[in-house]
């Protein structure tokens, strides 16, 4: 398969040129080079690596939550229309026996969905802090437990990429080495915590924050916080940029201060996201949208309607950022979280052909997810 007359964006740059795809790689990489037959064209379009979404809980209706195959596989199927290749289930803070139901879904959809990888699992909760639970339910949030969590895994632990911890819970430290020993990234987030507690999390590796800004102590200049400790340090941290949850300009200080490399782009979509306002559920509780803003009853924000291909489309018109930069935050960067750069995340020659055909707009116009054209 050839994909001609496109503008391929790379790691530095943007150049003119045409893909070749064979056996679901990107065989050859041409420059300047359109007059191939039976080739897809993709008419002066971008051609970028596949979106990588580390944090989504639902899209279109449905949610992973519900804690079976369909609702997983329709999920990749939905996310595939706004770019997204590759995507982590993000669990709720729910009763452990619903978190361990979806465990065993996403895990048992691993490598059998119609659309979009599902790569692994996000466990957002039920380590967090009840203090900034935000739309999650104070109910069933649990302390810090390696045995907590092998009771909601069982033998998919090797599945769990990712999970948020609260670090100044009791045995949040000792939990965090636990997890590093697994492979499983330990992310700060939904946590009130101080800048030491921060710290003590950062010391045992966690190399990971949970939407930045949001559900966390802010930044003061003698109280810096849970957001001057991911200033302070080299963590990966992801931002739900909707424009809702975190103000451009602190977006912008954010990326200033971190740099590209170090952040990461995040739909934290609900089941209303590509659907119209109303009102509908997460984590159990009921979710009001209007405007495009999901927020429960007494307007907490309630995860997002955002998806990532607008995530994209806001960091180049609302932040100034060149497309090519931009792109690395929905990309690359989730990829390098994930330790899959070796083979997603990037158009070079070797790698998958999780491929997305976009116009200036970030309008979706085709998907390729391991060299299969989806869309």
């Amino acid at each position: 398969m050839i994909i001609k007359n496109g503008r391929i964006i790379k790691e530095d740059g943007i150049i003119n040129g045409s893909l070749e795809i064979e056996k679901g790689k990107i065989k050859k990489i041409y420059e300047d080079k359109y007059d191939f037959e039976d080739a897809i064209d993709a008419k002066g379009l971008y051609i970028s690596p596949g979106f990588i979404d580390v944090h989504t809980h639902a899209i279109e209706g449905r949610d992973c939550m519900e804690g079976n195959f369909d609702a997983i596989n329709a999920m990749s199927k939905s996310l595939i229309k706004y770019g997204i290749t590759s995507f982590l289930p993000t669990t709720m803070t729910e009763d452990t026996v619903k978190i361990k139901s979806a465990v065993k879904s996403i895990s048992e959809a691993i490598d059998k969905t119609e659309g979009a990888n599902v790569l692994g699992i996000n466990l957002e909760g039920p380590f967090i802090s009840p203090y900034m639970a935000g739309a999650q339910d104070t109910k069933f949030i649990k302390k810090p437990s390696l045995d907590t969590l092998k009771y909601i895994a069982e033998d998919y632990i090797k599945n769990i990429k990712l999970i948020t911890i609260a670090p100044e819970e009791d045995g949040a430290i000792e939990f965090i080495k636990e997890l590093k020993k697994l492979d499983i990234v330990p992310s700060i987030g939904h946590t009130n915590g101080n800048y030491d507690d921060f710290m003590k999390g950062y010391k045992e590796r966690a190399l990971h924050c949970t939407h930045l800004f949001n559900a966390m102590t802010g930044f003061h200049h003698r109280k810096p916080g849970i957001v001057g400790g991911v200033f302070d340090s080299d963590v990966t941290a992801e931002m739900i940029l909707d424009g809702i949850h975190v103000h451009y300009a602190a977006a912008r200080s954010a990326i200033k201060v971190k740099g590209i490399e170090k952040i990461i782009l995040i739909s934290d979509s609900m089941m209303a996201a590509g659907l119209s306002d109303g009102i509908y559920s997460l984590g159990g509780q009921e979710v009001y949208v209007k405007d495009s803003q999901a927020r429960l009853k007494d307007g907490t924000l309630a995860g997002s309607t955002l998806t990532l291909n607008k995530a994209l489309y806001n960091a180049v018109k609302h932040l100034d950022i060149p497309l090519y930069k931009a792109v690395k935050m929905i990309s690359s960067n989730p990829a390098k979280l994930l330790k899959i750069d070796s083979k997603k995340g990037y158009i070079k020659e070797g790698f998958d052909a999780d491929i997305v055909i976009f116009d200036e707009d970030i309008n979706i116009k085709n998907v390729l997810v391991n060299g299969k054209k989806i869309c």
